[in-house]
């Protein structure tokens, strides 16, 4: 063995020559939920790499691979097993080894069974797993796409049953079965697509239940869906870190969510800010954030209207020149705010 990572739990070692039947009962960890995470400063790479080495080491349900972005630079996409597990690896990253991190968008890995004999040459099989929305395939190269799918048991007091399943329901589940254990609890049992679940369907079910609801789930496979990668765009340049892969049924309200948040996470430049959510090359969504503004008319009383709009119009032309130079910096903590769902919006 060349390396930490290719023993892996479970396995059975035997002498040379002398195979033996290997222990049953051991199965790989199936990560769940994927990330990309890329170091602030590309100078960091290194000491970033050792430190995710050295974690990994002691949590080995955390899968690995070496990735770049555009914007981001070098980087990983890192599997995990929940959300909690990812913001738990992302916390003891910055105080075990004070490293600061930007993590992308979580996303689940979806299938895609190609239909152009170009795609399924390059790829060698016809079903691929995507777990990188930079990576989806356009529809008109693909027959269908395929998302997983969980079995979610929900046990709550009854009178929370109402509020439950309007939840359920709003995360596109299909119910299976309700049973009543006693005279208060109740078990739903919800066919669940995995990626509305994946970011907080845990708290919002605990907030809706007061904290007495529980939530199991198991791999149910993969079932056909309708599915659209959704860009955002600030001032026309897309942020490659918050791309992802939506339902269409789901993609209005989803992008229209995300740019107002965003709104609210970027701070105010002394320029205005398109905030666009698009589909291909269709725009669906959009926010505008005012640019901070000197008062140019405080000098002027009375005259003119002339001599007002003449500053406004000055004003208006220089915006409009830092407009094009400008950049938009989006804070590292706003990604997976943005991406959380918030009851008010």
């Amino acid at each position: 063995m060349k390396e930490v990572t290719e023993a892996q739990i479970g396995d059975t070692l035997y002498s040379h020559k002398e195979p033996v039947e290997p222990l049953p009962g051991f199965k790989l960890a199936k990560p769940m939920v994927f990330a990309g995470m890329y170091p602030i400063a590309q100078s960091e790479y290194n000491n970033l790499k050792s430190a995710v080495e050295k974690l990994t080491l002691n949590d080995s349900s955390v899968t690995v691979h070496r990735d770049s972005s555009v914007a981001l630079g070098a980087g990983w996409r890192l599997g995990f097993l929940g959300l909690l597990h990812m913001e738990v690896f992302n916390q003891r990253l910055e105080q075990e080894y004070n490293a600061s991190v930007i993590l992308t968008a979580p996303t689940v890995p979806y299938k895609a069974v190609l239909s152009s004999a170009k795609l399924i040459k390059e790829y060698g099989k016809e079903e691929i797993i995507i777990i990188n929305p930079a990576e989806f395939p356009d529809k008109n190269s693909v027959s269908e796409y395929l998302e997983p799918t969980i079995l979610g048991t929900v046990i709550t007091p009854d009178v929370y049953m109402g509020k439950i399943i309007t939840l359920c329901q709003a995360r596109r589940a299909v119910q299976k079965d309700i049973i009543y254990i006693d005279e208060q609890r109740v078990m739903l049992k919800y066919l669940f697509p995995l990626n509305e679940v994946v970011v907080d369907f845990y708290d919002t079910l605990k907030s809706l239940s007061s904290g007495y609801a529980s939530f199991d789930y198991e791999d149910a496979g993969y079932q056909a869906a309708d599915l659209v990668k959704m860009d955002f765009l600030l001032n026309g340049n897309t942020v490659e870190e918050l791309a992802t892969v939506v339902h269409k049924d789901k993609a209005y309200a989803v992008g229209k969510a995300v740019c107002e948040r965003l709104k609210d996470a970027i701070p105010r430049q002394l320029f205005e800010i398109a905030i666009q959510a698009a589909i291909g090359n269709k725009i669906i969504a959009r926010e505008t954030l005012k640019a901070y503004r000197k008062d140019v008319l405080a000098k002027c009383y009375g005259g003119d209207i002339s001599r007002k709009m003449k500053l406004l119009k000055r004003q208006a032309e220089g915006k409009k020149k830092m407009r094009k130079i400008g950049n938009v910096e989006v804070p590292k903590d706003a990604f997976i705010t943005v991406l959380k769902r918030q009851s008010d919006k």
